[in-house]
């Protein structure tokens, strides 16, 4: 079943429909900003040995200690391409109702840097630096069982 692609826009309105944003980024990019009630569990991370981007080992389990297999997820990232495998791991392990935003936070570019799809925060919708430790990928993590 293909993950269903949303716009910012959308996502925004979804949010008080009762979806949930879960923000793949890592948690420095969350951190420098965020959709304003975003929860962050990171998809990858970057390995210090290699300096390459690995997949997160501990993504799947935070995402189920926190969301039902049922939730309304939107899934986002800082262009769209992590969350989309984001959206597509979480489809695999159960997951019903995922979105995929398009354009991510920072808005996604063509080769030569033109933005293609603007993002959420080049869109002007609500953006957090400080939300609470609660939403953090560090305070999600404290409350995994």
């Amino acid at each position: 079943m293909p993950i269903r692609q949303i716009a910012p826009d959308e996502a925004y309105k979804l949010l008080d429909e009762g979806y949930r944003y879960v923000d793949v980024r890592t948690e420095a990019e969350f951190a420098n900003g965020h959709p304003a009630t975003a929860v962050n569990v990171p998809v990858v991370f970057p390995d210090p040995a290699t300096r390459q981007m690995v997949m997160n080992p501990d993504f799947v389990g935070v995402v189920e200690a926190h969301f039902p297999k049922d939730a309304r997820l939107i899934v986002g990232c800082q262009a769209g391409g992590r969350s989309q495998r984001a959206a597509e791991v979480l489809t695999q392990v159960g997951y019903s109702q995922v979105l995929n935003m398009q354009g991510g936070f920072g808005g996604a570019r063509d080769q030569s840097g033109r933005s293609v799809v603007a993002g959420w925060d080049e869109r002007g919708l609500p953006v957090c630096k400080d939300c609470g430790h609660e939403n953090s990928y560090a305070g999600l993590r404290q409350h995994t069982g």
